[in-house]
């Protein structure tokens, strides 16, 4: 019995995991911030904002550092937490 609640509860917590490392965000659109609080964070870091869209979920930023690095950065649309902060190649090649 005890093995049986184990492996349930380790089932249980495996999608979320699974979801959380793929970097998709999973939120109702009823908890999200708004745009203009996104803007503002990346005010606050000092990012010069060129779009904010909607990428798997999440708010993506598309910018420029404060040292004039392009820049796309992946927040959490309802924590506003930085997911992940993607420096580009001015060069595409």
């Amino acid at each position: 019995m005890k093995t049986t609640l184990t492996i349930l509860g380790f089932l249980a917590v495996l999608p979320a995991g699974v979801a959380l490392a793929d970097g998709d965000c999973f939120v109702p659109m009823a908890d999200w911030q708004p745009r203009d609080a996104v803007a503002r964070l990346a005010a606050q870091n000092g990012w010069t904002v060129r779009r904010i869209k909607i990428d798997d979920g999440c708010y993506e930023i598309d910018g420029r550092d404060a040292d004039a690095r392009r820049i796309e950065v992946t927040v959490h649309p309802a924590t506003l937490e930085v997911i992940e902060v993607e420096y580009k190649d001015d060069d595409d090649d």
